[in-house]
């Protein structure tokens, strides 16, 4: 028995400490500074010790690592020093690949800093084994990454027969800590071995527990050192040609422009905590087109973000009402593709009149205060003025000029605080968008915009559950005109008739809204987690003037449960497994929808993985399908889709998969295939090329609404549609260094839509779906003049639309892009568009695509320069 105490607690010890938490004790170089090259043959590097004893974190959490690693860490008064020795008994399959920053392809290692000692924040600081920099910033315990955070730092690796070599040089103005004499910082070192996908850390991060930085170790030792203020101006030049197509007769459309521009973006440290972000008439010539499509719904296209300085930091301005993959997950207090899009009226031409009007509104300034203080305030500032823009309209060699879009401007702020080691975390958001209405065309905009929202977070049991509330509200002030727009948006159509809770007021000059979720649920790192969610938007709440919001007047409930197992077990790697059920009302009680799907996912042990899904969507109540008209009852449907990912760290991998969807009653089916592959012939090239074709087909797809001029009644016309989409996308990337990179980027679409068996909605709610509408005659209809004569008298009623399309449209980016300093970087760009358009329907991808290329090409050849200068010179 005493024997089997003394087992029982030694290995109970061990664990204890395997696990315990580590500190790293640091030195500060007292003679010279390391040259960053990765061979550790300085003599600073002599005056320490190589710390090891690493973990596995995947697959085996807790095991021991494959391979060893060891690391140092010096500092002095301006710089962090990290040597990491990298061993690998098979050092001819460490894969090194260049590419851009951030790809995270490849081997890696690096160092986690979490400065501020809060358990919740980490500055992240990672190299390949090709000497590819990425970077980021851990928020919320790890809940939140950003990669979009490029400081500056220095790196420098080398591959040997015995492994390769990482050797890092990070300065202290990018890291943020107080003042104090003696500094106590959370650390991780990290390493991920490519070609098995094995994750080893130094300090255990248990997948028992919930939390990522509050279970790293801790480096002490740092002396005496002061917080850096960042201090950096970039000054850019551009100049870029543009060539087209002449139109005769177009006074604007002489074949080719050319323009140049001139901006300064720019970083401020206020303090060592917070920094000022500044552009001046900024320029992203550099950023690739969006991806193409064909909406045939009644909202607004989600358009991704991707202008750098919208980019970076954007987790702390984000508040995101609804969390999850759900229709009302978009939907945000601040949606920056608002600053600088497209001008929003439209001059209709007359007969001999032409217009030259901007593509995007132009950004006369922005700058962005964003940082964390050591007492736990997270805080984000924007604020951006765009231009008042005009159209220049030339009637016969007379032009005058209309404004098109008015002078806003744009505030969003965002504050957030930390509470008891991050268990709570309380916050707020305040947006408010102004413009200068001061003529009478632009009475369809609001003339001002304010939203605010409120969050607070509580964990319990060590974050192992959570109780979470978002709550939002919305104020919009314009002309009768605009708020009339407003209130028969697509968002609310107050004007629908088969409601008696909110009514359509001509009069009104403001609208006012609210809206909330609040979450309950259970969060870790392995085994089972669920969510219990409860959503909703008023009728009234209005977020698209500095936000993004799909619909109001709804409410929406979801539950989530998953299992995942980590642990390798028979022939898996991993298996996750998750179910959700839904359902959503209006705000006068009625079951708009109702469902459920069950997800699954097996990764292998060979890292080839499946992924399948089956969902169930009762029969719904649409209120948005008349566009307008009451509520339109619509069949169910089944869902099914699969996918296969191979190996993605083999030269040659691929995915392929389906999705299908069976409407009820036989009154529809769409479904997709997609496949892509991508080929890494060596570690400077990748080649991927993805294809995408969906067939969509519905009995009930809104063509248009007319007038009736007998009964002056609506009339909502639909139709059965045939659609086919056809889309590739490839890309070619060509890293001759880690600063010198070349990228090729093309994408054709072609999509076709054909419409038969027209119909008017009659009942839309009637039990019997046949009853909800009336299809029309072939003497009633007249395709060729496109009228319907409802009555059979030889005179027509009213207008049906011809809405068969063919769309076809191209475009491509070839970017030369050169890092020759640290954030100094030179890009040659050419950009090329084509589209076209006719309403036949038909769809024939190899003629599609040969009208498409037979139109003139839209090109675009632009230089940019951006130097970045620095209040002092970190690198030796």
């Amino acid at each position: 028995m005493k024997k089997l105490f003394i087992i029982v607690f030694t290995i109970c010890f061990s664990w204890l400490t395997i696990f315990a938490q580590k500190t790293y004790t640091t030195n500060r170089i007292t003679g010279a500074v390391p040259k960053i090259d990765g061979n550790f043959e300085d003599k600073a590097w002599t005056t320490i010790e190589w710390e090891g004893d690493f973990t596995q974190h995947e697959p085996n959490n807790g095991d021991t690592p494959s391979q060893k690693t060891f690391f140092k860490i010096l500092y002095d008064d301006n710089n962090i020093y990290v040597a990491i020795k990298l061993m690998d008994t098979e050092a001819d399959k460490i894969t090194k690949r260049l590419s851009r920053r951030d790809a995270w392809d490849g081997d890696k290692a690096g160092i986690h800093i979490d400065s501020y000692n809060d358990k919740q924040t980490a500055f992240t600081f990672v190299v390949n084994a090709a000497g590819v920099k990425n970077d980021g910033i851990f928020t919320l315990d790890g809940s939140n990454f950003d990669d979009s955070w490029d400081p500056i730092w220095n790196a420098k690796t080398m591959v040997h027969s015995e492994g390769w070599n990482a050797e890092i040089q990070i300065p202290l103005s990018q890291l943020r800590f107080g003042k104090s004499e003696e500094q106590l910082w959370g650390l991780q070192i990290v390493r991920l071995i490519y070609r098995t996908e094995e994750l080893v850390f130094w300090n255990h991060i248990s997948k028992e527990k919930a939390g990522w930085v509050r279970q790293y170790g801790e480096i002490d030792g740092i002396k005496n050192i002061k917080p850096k203020r960042q201090i950096e101006i970039a000054p850019y030049i551009m100049g870029s040609y543009q060539r087209y197509e002449k139109e005769e007769g177009n006074p604007f459309a002489d074949g080719s422009d050319f323009t140049y521009n001139a901006g300064l973006d720019g970083k401020i440290g206020i303090t060592n905590d917070l920094i000022l972000d500044f552009a001046i008439n900024p320029d992203f010539g550099q950023v690739e087109a969006d991806p193409s499509e064909v909406n045939l719904t009644a909202f607004e296209t989600f358009l991704t973000e991707k202008r750098p300085f919208f980019i970076e930091g954007k987790n702390i301005t984000n508040f995101q009402i609804t969390p999850g993959g759900n229709p009302w997950s978009r939907d945000n207090l601040f949606y920056s593709r608002r600053i600088g899009d497209s001008p929003q009226l439209n001059r209709n031409l007359e007969e001999d009149e032409y217009a030259k009007t901007p593509n995007n509104t132009r950004i006369l300034g922005a700058f962005k205060l964003t940082g964390k203080t050591k007492n736990g305030w997270s805080i984000g500032i924007i604020e951006s003025v765009t231009n008042q823009e005009k159209a220049i309209i030339d009637l016969n060699g007379n032009r005058t000029k209309e404004i098109i879009e008015p002078y806003t401007n744009y505030l969003i702020s965002r504050l957030q605080k930390d509470i008891n080691k991050g268990n709570t975390v309380i916050g707020g958001m305040l947006t408010s968008t102004y413009r200068d209405i001061n003529t009478e065309n632009l009475s369809y905009f609001n003339k001002s915009a304010t939203t605010y929202g409120f969050d607070f977070t509580q964990f319990f049991a060590k974050k192992k559950y959570y109780l979470k509330f978002k709550g939002v509200g919305s104020h919009v002030t314009g002309s009768k005109d605009a708020i009339y727009n407003q209130q028969t948006s697509s968002r609310r159509y107050y004007q629908r008739t088969d409601i008696d809770y909110i009514t359509l007021d001509s009069n009104r000059t403001s609208l006012s809204g609210h809206g909330a979720n609040i979450a309950f649920g259970k969060s870790a790192n392995t085994g089972l987690r669920y969510s219990f969610d409860a959503t909703w938007r008023s009728p009234g709440i209005e977020l698209n003037d500095n936000g993004y919001m799909r619909r109001a007047n709804s409410v929406f409930q979801y539950i989530w449960a998953n299992y995942r197992i980590d642990k390798p077990f028979f022939i898996f790697r991993k298996i996750n497994i998750s179910a959700n059920e839904w359902a959503g009302w209006d705000f006068g009680g009625t079951n708009t929808f109702f469902g459920g799907n069950i997800n699954t996912t097996f990764q292998f042990k060979n890292l080839w993985s499946i992924r399948g899904n089956i969902s169930r969507e009762g029969s719904s109540v649409d209120d948005t399908a008349l566009r307008g008209g009451e509520a339109l009852h619509t069949p169910g449907n089944w869902n099914y889709n699969f996918n296969l990912n191979s190996n993605l760290t083999k030269k040659i991998s691929f995915n392929a998969g389906f999705w299908d969807n069976i409407i009820d009653l036989n009154t529809g089916r769409n479904y997709g295939i997609w496949a892509g592959l991508t080929l890494r012939p060596g570690n400077i090239l990748s080649v991927s090329i993805n294809s995408n074709y969906n067939y969509y087909n519905t009995e009930l797809q809104y063509i248009n609404t007319d007038t009736d001029i007998i009964t002056d009644e609506n009339r909502y016309i639909f139709g059965t549609i045939e659609q086919n989409t056809l889309t590739f996308t490839g890309r070619v990337d060509l890293n001759l260094t880690p600063d010198f990179t070349i990228q090729f980027y093309c994408s054709p679409f072609v999509s076709a839509g054909d419409y038969g068996d027209y119909k008017m909605i009659t009942n839309p709610s009637a039990t019997n779906y046949s009853d909800r509408f009336m299809l029309y005659s072939q003497n009633q209809l007249n395709l060729t003049n496109w009228t319907i004569d409802e009555n059979l008298d030889g005179v027509s009623d009213y207008n049906i639309n011809n809405a068969n399309y063919n769309f076809r449209e191209y475009n491509s980016n070839l970017v030369l892009r050169w890092e020759y300093i640290p954030g100094s970087v030179v890009f040659l760009v050419w950009s090329q568009s084509r589209s076209s358009f006719t309403d036949v329907g038909e769809f024939d991808y190899i003629n599609d695509m040969d009208k498409l290329f037979s139109n003139h090409s839209n090109d675009v050849f632009l230089i940019k320069l951006q130097h970045r200068f620095r209040a002092e010179n970190w690198f030796n």
